[in-house]
């Protein structure tokens, strides 16, 4: 227990020793502030005993540093001196620093200079009302609002801290840079004057003349016109609105990058394309989508579609006029009167036109239509032609178990108010349809020819026209046989009832 006390003891001499030995090294390093000159002295013994008062062309220097003003006071008890008007404190020919007063303190090499403030250090120009600094790391902070001037930049904020050795601004409150190519409003922004990149931290606007962004964190390289933004991140430009959790753009290249929640809009085409990584270039324009890729043709009565695909692109067709998008593999389309699915797809807004491309299938109402490839045409964003290619084969349904069917080399459909009302098959044409005598099915009707011409009413078989070599028979309902063609697929459990179901993908069989 003793031994224990005794070591105590030991340690406890050991560190004050080590601590009054630190203080005396720091002691000595303090340096006295050194008067140089001035034109006269006064001196008060009996009422200011402590204190000497310099007057005309007076200059002092401590550290490293030169300081020259009108008149001073300087304190005998104090390592501090006080100056009055035309105050300027110089760093060899690197930093200059005016104002009309400064308290300065030798031992903390620390001064308080106000009014009419100006700090040189060639590299950008701080100008305030009030300003603290630090002679020894020259470190710099005004709270009273203040503007630096770096080449053709000014920045204006509340509160900034300025570190000239390393190049370094910071700034809080009320921030604005304004160059000749933009305006940035910022919260907070830390600056290297150097480099010129600014990094945000908090709400933050660039406009320019042509482009707006906003972030909540991020920095923009104001030599190479290049920005990284996080955080709610947005870029307009024209009729082009760009969004995203982390937004990359080069403005000088025109191409940008977009990490998750990506979205580009085109606002003149009421388009939209989302997804979690996209790559877009302004010249030409294109644009590249994975990751849960969707493009959203929006349609003012709210009835817009969505397609979506594992890759999505968009680009100008060769005039330069108009936008082509592509889809690549499982491609899923929903709109309230039209469904699809399939493999790759194309959609040209010059004509309103989708083709789809391997295993494709179309829905509208209760009509299901199949072929090696399916051209869609609109009119006034509703569903006016359709055209199948090879294979092709078109299903309607009259209840669980039974199903019209027209089979064909090709066809089109011709629709109104989402149904069909003509079909026109071209080569090897089929049908098989349900009669009805008052709304009950009494017969299966087997008709063939090379060409047909099937006008429907209420999605039910009204005349065929069989143009070429026809064949047609008439069955009742309970000796029927062979009532689906060869071909022949339901795929009802493919399609998507909402637009959530197109991330949904089983198996085309």
């Amino acid at each position: 227990m003793k031994n224990r006390h005794y070591l105590l003891i030991i340690c406890t001499v050991a560190l004050c020793i080590t601590v009054v030995q630190s203080a005396a090294q720091g002691q000595k390093k303090k340096r006295k502030i050194e008067i140089l000159h001035s034109n006269a002295l006064k001196y008060n013994k009996e009422k200011n005993p402590n204190i000497r008062k310099f007057i005309g062309d007076v200059a002092f220097k401590h550290n490293e540093f030169t300081m020259y003003c009108d008149g001073a006071y300087s304190y005998l008890n104090i390592n501090k001196i006080d100056a009055f008007s035309n105050v300027h404190i110089k760093k060899g020919d690197s930093l200059n620093l005016f104002g009309d007063f400064l308290s300065y303190n030798g031992d903390k090499s620390f001064g308080k200079i106000r009014n009419n403030v100006k700090l040189d250090d060639q590299k950008a120009q701080l100008y305030t009302d009030s300003l603290d600094f630090n002679s020894n790391n020259n470190y710099a902070h005004y709270f009273n609002g203040g503007k630096i001037i770096n080449e053709d930049k000014t920045i204006t904020s509340r509160l900034g801290h300025y570190y000239s050795n390393e190049d370094l601004a910071f700034f809080k409150d009320s921030v604005v840079i304004v160059d000749t190519n933009y305006t940035v409003r910022a919260d907070t922004l830390k600056y290297n004057t150097d480099s010129e990149i600014a990094y945000f931290y908090g709400p933050t606007e660039i406009l320019s003349q042509n482009n707006y962004l906003y972030c909540e964190n991020g920095w923009y390289n104001t030599k190479t016109e290049q920005f990284l933004f996080r955080k709610k991140s947005l870029y307009k430009k024209g009729d082009r609105i760009i969004k995203g959790d982390t937004l990359f753009y080069d403005d000088k290249k025109g191409y940008g990058e977009i990490k998750q929640n990506a979205v580009i809009q085109d606002t003149s085409k009421n388009i939209i394309l989302k997804g979690n990584y996209s790559e877009y270039t302004e010249n030409p324009q294109y644009a590249f989508l994975t990751d849960s890729a969707v493009m959203i043709n929006v349609d003012e009565e709210k009835d817009s579609l969505y397609l979506h695909a594992d890759t999505l692109k968009s680009h100008y067709d060769s005039t330069e006029e108009y936008r082509i998008f592509r889809a690549y593999h499982k491609v899923k389309i929903f709109k309230t009167d039209l469904q699809g699915m399939c493999d790759s797809l194309s959609y040209t807004l010059k004509d309103s036109t989708i083709k789809m491309f391997h295993n494709p299938v179309l829905w509208s109402d209760s009509t299901q239509s199949l072929a090696d490839s399916i051209d869609i045409f609109t009119k006034n964003n509703h569903l006016d032609k359709i055209k199948l290619k090879q294979s092709a084969f078109i299903i309607t349904q009259e209840d669980t178990t039974k199903f019209n069917q027209i089979k064909g080399r090709e066809m089109t459909g011709f629709l109104k108010n989402n149904k069909l009302y003509k079909v026109e098959v071209y080569g090897n044409g089929e049908t098989i349809y349900y009669t009805k005598d008052d709304k009950k099915i009494v017969g299966v009707n087997k008709a063939v020819s090379s060409n047909l011409i099937i006008k429907l009413q209420n999605n039910q078989v009204a005349k065929i026209n069989m143009m070429t070599d026809p064949e047609g028979t008439l069955s009742p309902l309970d000796r029927a046989e062979d009532v689906k063609l060869k071909g022949f697929k339901w795929l009802e459990n493919h399609r998507p009832g909402s637009k959530k179901d197109i991330f949904k993908w089983e198996t085309n069989d």
